[in-house]
């Protein structure tokens, strides 16, 4: 048989094999109507078993196990709490209960009977401030409240709290005590070991800081590059003079300017004037040495840019 021949009898076929497929196809869905179609007339129970024994086509997903998430209250500290109940209780009378202050106290420890005192002994705190507190137990606190006087006399509380297990209620339960103050802790020896003598480097922390407390020039041009502090707004002092500088690095006290980059740390006591009177005061400052001068490279507890007075 000639190749043409053979070509015309394979595009021939080609058509009647589609054909062919495709009413194998038809046939196929017309037993598949026909068998429904039997089965919902025999019955919901063949129905149910025909289903059932349907080969399934999707795979279901497995189910994911839920992820617990276990939260814990963090259990608040009622130290505000206390405060302002010793503040209300010292300023409340048995005489007066129905006084703002008695109440505020009855509302905060409804077990707590009011102090009783005397009408020209009784003298109220000036201010109240809560100095310690300590968990004793599951929702128990104790906390230490200082209570000063007009007279400089200091008392201290001891009050007992209850606080809720989401740690967002408290109560207290029961009368204060007083107790001793806190004892004074052993203050330990400063870093601050080296003597800064009067030239470049006490200069500088003098003109910065003249400049930062009294508006005395601009405090960008005694700050590194990068550095950024703004002064203390507005002005509180008239003028601010160098005591005494101590520094923790020995370069400090060199009295030329060392090698770009080289950092020391020091500590200056200031002696602060305005129109009430000489405060004196301290300050921590980082300098950096750049182009034979110091530069203030960062002050503890500085104000950033536009945060204002501190």
């Amino acid at each position: 048989m000639s190749p043409g021949k053979r070509a015309a009898q394979s595009e021939a076929a080609a058509p009647m094999a589609a054909s062919a497929r495709l009413e194998a196809m038809r046939r196929r869905v017309r037993l598949s109507r026909v068998a429904v179609w039997t089965v919902i007339g025999a019955g919901p129970v063949a129905l149910a078993v025909a289903l059932a024994s349907t080969p399934a086509t999707v795979a279901a997903a497995p189910a994911t196990e839920p992820t617990s998430v276990r939260t814990t209250a963090s259990a608040a500290d009622p130290a505000g709490y206390a405060q302002v109940f010793v503040g209300a209780w010292l300023r409340s009378s048995t005489d007066d209960a129905s006084s703002a202050q008695a109440r505020l106290a009855q509302s905060m420890a409804p077990d707590v009977e009011l102090p009783d005192p005397a009408g020209a002994a009784h003298s109220a705190p000036g201010t109240v401030t809560a100095v310690r507190s300590a968990q004793r137990g599951t929702g128990a606190w104790s906390v230490t409240v200082a209570a000063q006087y007009a007279d400089g006399a200091v008392r201290y509380y001891t009050v007992p709290v209850a606080a809720g297990s989401a740690g967002a209620s408290f109560t207290v339960s029961g009368v204060p005590g007083v107790v001793a103050g806190p004892a004074r802790a052993e203050v330990p020896r400063s870093s601050y070991g080296v003597s800064v003598p009067e030239g470049d480097l006490s200069a500088a922390v003098g003109e910065f800081l003249a400049a930062y407390l009294t508006g005395a020039g601009e405090v960008d041009r005694y700050l590194a590059p990068g550095v950024n502090l703004t002064a203390v707004s507005p002005a509180p002092y008239a003028s601010v003079e160098v005591q005494q500088v101590w520094a923790v690095e020995e370069a400090a006290a060199d009295q030329a300017v060392p090698a770009d980059g080289t950092n020391v740390r020091v500590r200056a006591a200031v002696e602060a004037r305005d129109a009430a009177g000489r405060w004196p005061l301290a300050y921590e400052l980082t300098l950096t040495a750049r182009s034979g001068r110091w530069e203030v490279s960062a002050l503890q507890s500085g104000a950033a840019r536009g945060g204002g007075a501190r």
